[in-house]
């Protein structure tokens, strides 16, 4: 079998885009899910105020971080050949889809009006996403070596 590198091709300097630009988004719509409680639990306009903020921030920086895993997924024939990779890529999009919808629910003059039930329910559905996600992104990395500078195997072996 031969070995094949699965180095990131959306990187500066060897050092992949999309692993350093997925934390923050990651956080704020993690945030997200705290500040809705906080925000149902005291009723105070301030924290439907950070939701928004925290929502706004985790879709823009989700759509950042998305574009050099995209550009890794289509330009890469190796990677394209990880179910994972799909996995991972589909569940990023249907969380970007919830943080859309999220935000959008908070627009307007009172940004806490549909927190609850429906804001709550999306933020802490994206969260669930974000974990599995997040977990095929490591396997990704760790299982795969996607994005690290060392030879893999072009056909893996089925684990016995």
């Amino acid at each position: 079998m031969s070995k094949a590198r699965i180095n990131s091709r959306a990187a500066i300097k060897g050092h992949p885009l999309h692993p350093a630009l997925i934390h923050f988004p990651i956080a704020a719509l993690l945030l997200l899910i705290v500040t809705d409680i906080v925000f149902v639990f005291t009723d105070d306009p301030f924290w439907a105020g950070a939701s928004f903020w925290l929502a706004a921030v985790g879709l823009a920086g989700g759509i950042v971080a998305s574009l050099p895993g995209a550009i890794d997924v289509f330009s890469m024939r190796l990677i394209r050949r990880i179910v994972a990779a799909w996995a991972h890529g589909v569940l990023a999009i249907m969380m970007l889809s919830l943080a859309t919808l999220n935000l959008m629910l908070r627009l307007g003059d009172d940004p806490g009006a549909l927190i609850m039930p429906w804001g709550l329910y999306i933020s802490i559905l994206a969260g669930i996403m974000i974990n599995v996600a997040g977990s095929l992104g490591a396997q990704l990395v760790f299982e795969y070596g996607v994005g690290m500078d060392i030879p893999q195997e072009e056909e893996r072996r089925v684990k016995p």
